[in-house]
């Protein structure tokens, strides 16, 4: 049905990669490539079946982005690159004439900040070349927003109230590792909280506003209000919203080890010199740290994310809770990675065979919750990402 050139081999790379070669109908042929081309290499000598080809490209490149998307000529591009990459491979899409799938929004490397404003900045360049440029497809932001689309289109005549709620259950067994990039995660919990109230941002000290909520199968955990992206595209797509936030879970031995790297400094985005050679104190502690990629082996519990939201239908007030939870042993056992790469891979496959089947299809740049909801959630229960519903409970918010 379509080409697809899979950009990042960590361990969404890894999850997507897998769930792809499986689908050789929809994906004919698949393309995976990074700046570590050994690692490329792995993945497909695991998956095997001569299903995935390699390629080496620095995504910071555009030249050589261009370059291998000209030999390939892919129906899509599905980036799971670093975020500080998006524009870059935006940009090499525009120039190609490929469509283009994310998982999450564009930051700038040398500012903590992440925000929408550049991506949606393509929309009439992606319009006017006759391109679908799909912005967030992994779980959150992705799911999480469909999940809302899902729910205004089935269960409420308006949405009042949304919290999206992510736990991690799990146990991997180590002093302190960050279940994706480590330099994605630190700046993304340390940053200071933010949420949507009465038409405005409300902005938090990190961590400021927390509360035990109990999560199914999992029980009670101390959750703790964060910013997070999809927030931004949701208060924007769904006015009717008097309040949004976003909830995750951190154990206090996580937060110790936080704390700890923030005072010393090692969470800088600032280069400082060491030995003559100019270094960022946050990329070495990357280094240093547990790669996520080998969490899988012998983690135990499972996550549960899912959206809490209330409104109202047929003029009567109405809850509604919908969620997925996804065991880390499980993902393991399919892909070789831990359930946070799974639950971001699988979301990201799905999309990219929206886009392929025709069904996500426009020109221009659009969030996830923007297009028909039906078709992606009935591929979640398909790919191993089952969703539940829960109608008029308590939502503890």
């Amino acid at each position: 049905m379509g080409k697809v050139l899979l950009i990042g081999a960590g361990g969404v790379g890894t999850v997507v990669a897998h769930k792809m070669a499986g689908l050789p109908d929809v994906f004919t042929e698949i393309l995976l490539a990074s700046r570590t081309k050994s690692k490329c290499d792995a993945i497909a000598a695991k998956i095997g079946n001569n299903r995935i080809q390699t390629a080496q490209v620095d995504a910071d490149n555009v030249p050589e982005l261009v370059a291998l998307i000209k030999k390939f000529r892919p129906d899509i591009v599905v980036n799971v690159a670093l975020p500080y990459q998006d524009l870059n491979i935006m940009d090499a899409c525009l120039e190609t004439g490929v469509a283009y799938l994310d998982t999450a929004n564009y930051e700038p490397l040398d500012e903590a900040k992440y925000q929408y404003s550049w991506q949606w900045a393509y929309q009439d360049r992606f319009k006017e070349a006759g391109l679908t440029a799909i912005l967030g497809c992994g779980f959150d932001p992705g799911v999480t927003s469909i999940y809302t689309a899902y729910a205004v289109k089935h269960h409420f005549d308006e949405i009042h109230y949304l919290d999206i709620v992510d736990c991690n259950g799990g146990d991997h067994g180590k002093a302190f590792a960050t279940n994706f990039n480590p330099e994605i995660n630190i700046r993304e919990v340390t940053q200071k909280g933010k949420y949507w109230e009465n038409n405005q941002w409300i902005e938090t000290e990190p961590h400021e506003i927390h509360k035990p909520l109990n999560y199914p199968s999992i029980g009670a955990k101390e959750s703790y209000v964060i910013y997070h992206e999809e927030l931004e595209s949701l208060v924007k797509n769904y006015p009717t919203l008097k309040r949004a936030r976003f909830w995750m879970t951190f154990g206090q031995e996580y937060l110790t080890h936080l704390r700890v790297i923030q005072n010393i400094g090692m969470a800088s985005i600032e280069p400082i010199m060491y030995e003559g050679k100019e270094i960022v104190p946050i990329q070495f502690l990357k280094a240093v740290l547990p790669n996520p990629g080998d969490l899988g082996d012998n983690y135990t519990g499972e996550t549960s994310i899912g959206c809490r939201i209330k409104g109202v239908k047929d003029g009567i007030e109405k809850t509604y809770y919908v969620y997925n939870n996804c065991k880390h042993q499980d993902a393991f056992n399919e892909t070789g990675t831990q359930g946070v790469s799974y639950t971001t891979g699988v979301p990201a496959m799905i999309g990219a065979m929206m886009y392929l089947k025709g069904i996500w299809k426009k020109p221009g740049v659009f969030n996830v919750e923007e297009f028909n909801p039906d078709p992606f959630m009935e591929q979640l229960n398909i790919h191993g990402l089952p969703w539940h519903e829960l109608h008029n409970v308590d939502l503890e918010l």
